[in-house]
């Protein structure tokens, strides 16, 4: 089993990059592998396409999806928000039925704001959401702030410990025969009389 992790950041290694590697660790000790893409500067550089493809084609093979992001002006990141519109839309295929996560590191506030913009993405594909035992999120200006943010480590830990049960749960039903819904034609209405 594999989860992929989305660094949303424009910081490579910072506060973000940290929350998601405890959430790594936690997926790596039960059996899990990981791997951490950092798409922030290609956003930034004009190159979303690519990541996104590359991200998109992963996720293909993938059991399950994190999604990190900082928080700016009380939403995940523009690079954030932009990759994951564009991902949505050409690999939401690839994501269907697997479990997902938001983590969200901020300094101060607008972490729950950010994390109901994260989750949407997620429940419009019909992905199981994977919580934690509170919020999805770390406090700090540096990753060593995230680090003394004990809630927060705990928090990230135990989200992994979640996941990693979750994707055992889904593996063992699959053994024992039990697959995801099919999808049915689905019904779009017109609010314009």
């Amino acid at each position: 089993m594999k989860a992929i992790l989305v660094n949303g950041s424009r910081r490579e290694k910072g506060c973000t990059f940290t929350a998601l590697s405890l959430v790594a660790k936690e997926l790596n000790a039960a059996g899990i592998d990981t791997e951490i893409y950092f798409i922030g500067k290609k956003v930034i550089d004009g190159q979303v396409d690519e990541i996104v493809k590359e991200v998109g084609e992963a996720l293909a093979d993938a059991d399950a999806f994190v999604m990190g992001s900082p928080v700016y002006y009380a939403s995940p990141s523009g690079e954030s928000q932009m990759f994951l519109d564009r991902l949505f839309i050409k690999y939401g295929k690839n994501l269907k039925f697997k479990p997902a996560a938001a983590v969200v590191s901020a300094r101060r506030a607008g972490t729950s704001a950010t994390l109901d913009d994260l989750n949407k993405y997620f429940t419009n594909n019909q992905m199981p959401v994977v919580s934690s035992n509170y919020w999805n999120m770390v406090h700090g200006s540096a990753p060593e702030d995230v680090m003394k943010d004990l809630e927060g480590v705990e928090i990230m830990q135990t989200l992994g410990r979640n996941m990693a049960w979750i994707l055992k749960c889904i593996e063992a039903g699959k053994a024992a025969g039990i697959e995801h819904p099919q999808d049915k034609e689905r019904v779009r209405t017109n609010f314009i009389r």
